[in-house]
């Protein structure tokens, strides 16, 4: 859920939002600052949002992290958690046991 405060769009249950998806709000900061480019910072488990933006580009945003870090790539499945492997990061899915690896964020 976001609203603007003047120049900013807060995004007010980001924390909360990254625990649904069993990650660390750290990592999903990031690609949210990444993927918008600008600066972007986590006030009181909101994050703060230099700029305007409205709730279906976040929500895009959300959609792509996601589809990258969290969903499984054999079944779809959001139950899955980082192992590594040799130095690799993977994710590792624990409804079906795929295992695919992971882009460096």
């Amino acid at each position: 859920d976001s609203f603007l405060q003047g120049p900013k769009t807060i995004v007010k249950n980001f924390v909360a939002l990254a625990k649904i998806v069993r990650r660390e709000p750290k990592e999903l900061y990031k690609f949210f600052t990444k993927e918008l480019g600008v600066p972007i910072t986590i006030e009181n488990e909101r994050l703060a949002i230099n700029g305007k933006f409205f709730q279906n580009q976040l929500q895009d945003v959300f959609a792509r992290y996601a589809k990258e870090f969290v969903l499984c790539k054999e079944c779809g499945k959001p139950d899955t958690h980082y192992e590594d492997r040799s130095g690799i990061r993977v994710l590792k899915c624990e409804a079906c046991g795929a295992i695919s690896a992971l882009k460096h964020l």
